[in-house]
């Protein structure tokens, strides 16, 4: 469903959180300068596209690209 906006439309639902997980949260939404709304939509997303196999783990592709930079010679020269 979308507004006539084009945006999505949202649903008020109800949950429950681990105090420390909801103030963390509240504090990275003020530092980033976003709603608490904002941040937990986005958790949401990236929990769904993990759990699908949509997109790799944000640590894994740390790690790669940590190592094509640690590497980079040598998978230049595997390259060939």
């Amino acid at each position: 469903m979308q507004t006539t906006t084009g945006q999505p439309k949202k649903v008020k639902f109800s949950a429950q959180a681990d105090p420390a997980v909801l103030e963390a949260l509240r504090r990275m939404a003020g530092e980033e300068g976003r709603q608490l709304q904002s941040l937990i939509d986005e958790a949401l997303r990236d929990y769904i596209e993990r759990k699908q196999g949509l997109t790799p783990r944000k640590h894994v592709m740390q790690a790669l690209q940590a190592s094509m930079i640690q590497h980079d010679s040598l998978y230049r020269e595997l390259a060939r």
